[in-house]
Formats: C-alpha cells, structure tokens, sequence
C-alpha cells in the first residue's frame, strides 16, 4: 500500500491560561527511533489519555505508545473550560435537553466517565485543583435565560435528577455580582483544571504508557498487518492504532464533511489581588450560560493566584485554523463581559487569550468506531470534551482489546456522524445561526 500522508497538523493560536500559570512541566521526550507496540494512540487529550489508560488496565503487560503532536495540555484539552458535566447538555438545544430516554441513558454513560476521571485522580494523587466535584450552576441574567432554566428544571424533574433553584441574592453571595437574576444548580458536575488534569493522567500512566510529545504523526499506513505511524524523526509500529484527534480526524482522511470545526474563545484575567478577590465571592465557581450561545465563567484559586476565565464568541472554522489578530479581535468581548459582571473591577486586564477547537456533527453523532482493521476512532466530541472524550477514550479501548462491550454497544448505538451540505452553503448556513444565537443571546455576553 501506499504512503498515507496526514494533510494538515494542529494549529492552537494564543496561550492558554490553564497550562501558563502551571509550573514547568516535565522534560521533553519525543520519538527520535523507530519501534513498535501493541497499542499506538495519537493524541494526547482527554480521548488519548483515557484510552490508554483502560488499555492499561485491560491489558497490563501490553506494549502502549502515545504519539502527542505538541506538548501534552498545549492542544484542545488543555483550553476546554473544564466542566465535566453529567446531566443532558445538547448544545443544540434551547435548554440543553433533549428526549427522556436519551437523556437517561447519556447521564448513565457521562456518570460512567466520571466515576473513571474520578479513580483516575484517586489513583495518581490529583489535586482538588485539578478535580473538584464541587457542581455548578446554569446562571441567568434576563427573563429569556430564567425560561430555559424553568424548562431545563422541569425537565430534571422528569428524570429525578437533583438541582436547586438559586435567586438574585443567593447568586450574589456566589459570584460578587448582581449581573445574574437567578440559578440552577447540579451537584454532579466536576470542575477540572484542564491542563493540570491531563497533566496529572499523563505522569501518572508514565509507569505503564510510553508518550512521546512534540512527535506529530505525519503519514499512517497499513503495512504488512500492522500499522505503521511516521512523525519527523521516527516511527512506530503497531497491531491496533486508536486515533483520539477530535477534529483532526479528517487530516486523517477520516469522516471527511461529516464532522464541521468551530473555535471558541476564551480569556484569563491576571491574577487578581486579596482586595479584588474579596468582590468576587466565593473562592471558587463555575458558571454555564443558560442560553447556550452566552458566556461561560469561572473563579479559580490555586496555582498562579484567583483568577476569573470567561468564555464566549464563536466562530465556524473549516480550516481549523484562526490568526492571533482574530483570536485578540473576538476576546474583546472577554473583557466587557468581566466588567459588566464586576463593575468594580474595571481595569483588571486579561493575561492570556486562546482559542479552542471544537469538533461537532450535524446529528450529535460521535465519529466513534472501527474505520479499518485495526484502526479505531475515538473522535468528535461534539463540544462536551471532558465527558466525551474520555467515553470515547474508555470505548475505543474496549473496542480494541475485546470487541463490542456494552460501552461499545452504547457508542456505535448513536450513529455516525450526517454529511455536511457542500461548501460554500455549509459555512454561510453555520455562521447565520452562530450570529442569530450570539444576538439573541446578547444580553447575556
């Protein structure tokens, strides 16, 4: 067979906050010799990692690998907002919701994720920091968001699931703003400190997995009934590859227009003061938008001081790729958000300001499965990286070590991910609902 070249390497433009107030991380080690394994995974976020992690556990004595094109945490993992969510969180809906059915069986499988990051944690010494199942609140600044929180509510009770309803004050006392009218608060929700997280999975498989970062695969061909993945200054050589690239799937050549790109965008203030901390409330929390196309904030303490991250804007990115310009002119908004939510703050600048991909599908499907012998994918969370990616992880693992288990079963169950419509309607029809729901949404920016 010949050469299969991958057609694009990741582009992640600005510096995320989360890696950038860590301390330095561990010395570099990159593939520089050709070798072989039973197991190669590409891509080390949440999906690379998972998988090799339940690869180590089903098959302790197995030869594992994990090729990272950059630093581990410097890619999409390390610039998600860190909300590991259990409850129903469709973001193509008003509320998140959709049917009871579904919802009752993506809470069982977002709750078997959890409880894999949470033993995960128990196992390698995480920090709070890094894993907190502290939940969080859908927050409300206008009559239009405290609907979708009714609805969203009602629905809850539907399913029997726990929340609580917050009002004004109580939000105040939270968060040291009266920017938000009322709340919703699921206690099942873990807040992670992304970078720190995946860091953490990383150092803590070192015993048991191989991973070689900054060693971009560049080309993957089935060879003599192996697969064999090149990167600039080796090789390996594998029975089974798991691909856990998110949207870089389709450099793979892979679910080509059947999965579509967005970029988020986030900002991290400087570290603020005692004083400035003090008008901010609690020492931590986690605020998700109830619109879902409105602003996502949190409170952070820890390593690198208290800091506030607020997400929002979203663009429509075939390319998978934004120019720092563009990542600076869309966080704009980062700061104006801030200030509105903290008058008394105004002037705190914003440190660092990112841009994340994002990997969705018309039809929410993940681009999960066998896609050749001995290939697998692990990929298209479709916007929920935390819990997705590590369902993903965990499946593929399973897929490749001991075929359809019901995780499996639960997976290929979703269908695989519709095709896109041609090019240029695709892009004119995502970026019209991207601008009607940011301008519906506006006054909750």
């Amino acid at each position: 067979m010949g050469t299969s070249k991958v057609t694009h390497l990741p582009v992640d433009t600005g510096v995320s906050g989360w890696n950038a107030i860590l301390p330095e991380q561990d010395p570099l080690v990159s593939l520089t010799t050709d070798t072989i394994a039973d197991y190669l995974v590409i891509g080390g976020g949440f999906a690379g990692l998972s998988a090799a992690r339940r690869l180590s556990q089903l098959k302790p004595d197995a030869r594992i690998i994990i090729l990272e094109a950059k630093r581990i945490a410097e890619g999409p993992a390390g610039r998600n907002s860190g909300f590991m969510i259990d409850l129903p969180h469709e973001l193509s809906s008003t509320d998140y919701a959709t049917t009871q059915d579904k919802d009752r069986n993506q809470i069982a499988l977002n709750r078997q994720a959890i409880a894999f990051a949470a033993d995960a944690a128990k196992e390698y010494g995480l920090t709070k920091e890094a894993y907190n199942p502290c939940g969080k609140i859908n927050g409300a600044a206008t009559e239009r968001a405290a609907a979708y929180n009714a609805s969203y509510a009602s629905h809850l009770d539907q399913l029997n699931e726990p929340y609580e309803l917050y009002d004004a004050a109580r939000m105040q006392a939270i968060t040291g703003s009266s920017f938000y009218k009322s709340g919703l608060f699921s206690p099942g929700t873990v807040m992670l400190q992304p970078a720190l997280y995946v860091q953490g999975l990383s150092r803590g498989l070192a015993n048991k997995v191989s991973c070689f970062e900054k060693s971009p695969v560049t080309s993957l061909d089935r060879l003599n009934g192996k697969w064999l993945a090149k990167t600039p200054h080796g090789s390996v050589s594998a029975d089974k590859v798991i691909l856990g690239v998110n949207g870089h799937i389709e450099s793979f050549g892979r679910f080509e227009r059947q999965v579509f790109h967005v970029m988020l965008y986030a900002s991290m203030t400087r570290a603020l003061t005692p004083e400035e901390a003090s008008q901010t409330g609690e020492e931590i929390w986690g605020i998700t938008p109830s619109d879902p196309m409105a602003t996502t904030m949190r409170k952070i303490s820890g390593s690198g001081g208290t800091r506030i991250v607020t997400r929002n804007r979203m663009s429509y990115v075939p390319t998978m790729a934004v120019s720092q310009d563009h990542v600076a002119l869309m966080c704009k908004t980062h700061q104006a958000s801030f200030e509105k939510r903290h008058l008394g703050l105004r002037g705190v600048e914003q440190e660092f300001s990112w841009a994340g991909r994002l990997c969705l599908s018309r039809n929410s499907a993940p681009a999960f499965g066998e896609v050749a012998e001995g290939l697998i994918s692990a990929c298209c969370q479709n916007g929920l990286g935390t819990t997705g990616g590590t369902l993903s992880g965990m499946a593929a693992a399973e897929l490749a070590f001991e075929g359809e288990t019901p995780l499996v079963q639960s997976m290929i169950s979703k269908g695989k991910p519709r095709h896109l419509p041609p090019a240029p309607v695709d892009y004119f029809g995502a970026t019209a609902f991207i601008r009607w729901g940011e301008f519906n949404a506006r006054h909750e920016l």
